[in-house]
């Protein structure tokens, strides 16, 4: 009896948390749907070759999601990679839809690929915070259309990306990991504190270890963006 309740605990959980991987896609998709609609002038595009172009893209991003590189200041699962960058050069070049499904398709292609090794909870952390990077920094690039623009929007994206991958590992992402994985969130809160004795909680594993982290992952995306964009634009350049 107690194994049939523990599995149906179990069963409960991974449909909240596809429910919440599923609400969070479903706002996230509506509100760069609204933008582009009532906020920006995108010039008209082939839906093929817009299509295409979405494909390629979170193809070749899913791809570099296999160049991980850990930080000496974060525990060993906050890796840093570099797939955001043809994301943002996509979202850059077709729009913020256009980013956030690219996003989506970088994601499923790793899971098809790779698999999972975190219980989907850091594949959906990941598309999360990545739309919560992308989606300011091309909403303002679009709205001034200008390198100036695209620096402040990067920048603009860098500290969105600090702030709700903070708030979101504090109050969902590292709880919903403990439950799903099955690993104690005090063995989560040590792995940081072997590396940085500070940390002791969840908020001072974020302060010292998330922020940090989703600070030098928005700068580096945005450097290597910056030099490569312009190199790439041309192949957007696609009318009718």
């Amino acid at each position: 009896m107690n194994h049939l309740s523990e599995l149906w605990g179990q069963m409960q959980d991974n449909v909240t948390f596809l429910l919440m991987c599923l609400l969070v896609f479903v706002l996230l998709f509506a509100a760069a749907v609204l933008v582009e609609r009532m906020w920006l002038q995108l010039p008209r595009q082939s839906p093929a070759r817009r299509a295409a172009y979405i494909g390629i893209f979170g193809a070749i991003a899913a791809v570099i999601m296999y160049l991980e590189f850990p930080l000496p200041f974060a525990p060993s699962f906050y890796e840093l990679d570099f797939s955001e960058v043809p994301v943002l050069i996509c979202s850059f070049s077709l729009g913020p839809v256009a980013g956030v499904v690219c996003e989506l398709v970088k994601i499923i292609l790793k899971l098809i690929i790779k698999g999972t090794t975190t219980a989907f909870v850091g594949d959906f952390a990941n598309f999360a915070t990545a739309c919560s990077f992308i989606l300011p920094a091309t909403i303002i690039y679009h709205r001034f259309k200008s390198k100036r623009g695209a620096m402040v929007g990067m920048a603009v994206g860098t500290v969105f990306l600090a702030v709700f991958g903070s708030i979101f590992n504090a109050f969902y992402l590292l709880p919903a990991f403990a439950e799903l994985y099955g690993m104690p969130l005090e063995a989560i809160i040590a792995s940081g504190t072997a590396i940085n004795g500070s940390i002791h909680s969840v908020g001072t594993l974020v302060l010292f270890a998330v922020a940090p982290f989703n600070l030098v992952k928005g700068l580096v995306i945005s450097v290597l963006t910056y030099l490569l964009y312009k190199h790439i634009e041309r192949l957007f350049r696609m009318k009718g």
